[in-house]
């Protein structure tokens, strides 16, 4: 049966498309165009409360009940324990695993987000947030290099969801003042996961959508306004 992935392309998008790829699940695409204010729409808010992509639909979850699931770290445990794909099977390899995902989770994510956000979208610039932020992103790079010269992937030597999570969000490093050549062991994983095929369709998936110029005062308000904050 068909997964609906309700997603747009950002990184967080990104590791839902790329996983669904890799894992050769069947899915179908439902766009929720986060500038123009889609997450908030009722019938995506039934799915994820919290009114951020991506989120899934699994006609076929456990038990042959739909299940509905938000937050791309437990959607990405969900598909590799469904798929039995992309997550060691023994309890060390699984441990490590979860602990790189998890370091996506809760560094990298955030940290390379808020200097996205100081840096590209806040009507004001703050010194103190860009450097602040930006010392972390450079930061994490480095715990990365240190974990990549010793292993060919994240969770040891094979490639699985904890890249999967991450890979989005180092891509195009120029956007946030990194130079890969300082990180040649990131730079050769980088390299290897874009090479993959289905890496490249998953990074296709709403291409044609992705926003083209300077945000609007409407995406702006949708994204970061007051919107954020009424309760439903």
């Amino acid at each position: 049966m068909t997964i609906e992935a309700w997603t747009w392309p950002t990184p967080n998008g990104h590791k839902l498309h790329i996983a669904l790829e890799e894992m050769e699940l069947p899915y179908k695409v439902v766009p929720v165009n986060i500038g123009a204010g889609e997450q908030f729409n009722p019938d995506f808010l039934a799915i994820n409360p919290n009114h951020r992509i991506p989120a899934i639909v699994d006609p076929d979850g456990p038990g042959r009940a739909p299940l509905r699931l938000f937050e791309s770290g437990a959607i990405l445990i969900y598909l590799a324990e469904k798929s039995g794909r992309l997550i060691p099977q023994d309890p060390a390899g699984r441990a490590a695993c979860l602990q790189w995902l998890m370091f996506q989770m809760g560094g990298v994510g955030p940290m390379f987000g808020q200097f996205g956000h100081f840096t590209s979208y806040a009507a004001e610039k703050i010194p103190y947030a860009i450097e602040r932020y930006g010392k972390e992103v450079r930061r994490l790079h480095g715990v990365l290099e240190t974990r990549l010269s010793e292993a060919a992937f994240l969770a040891g030597e094979d490639y699985s969801i904890a890249d999967i999570a991450t890979f989005p969000w180092i891509r195009l490093p120029e956007r946030r003042g990194i130079d890969l050549v300082e990180f040649p062991a990131v730079r050769r994983w980088h390299d290897a996961i874009a090479a993959r095929p289905a890496v490249q369709r998953g990074l296709a998936v709403l291409s044609d959508r992705q926003r083209q110029g300077p945000m609007s005062d409407k995406e702006r308000e949708n994204l970061f306004g007051a919107m954020q904050f009424a309760r439903r």
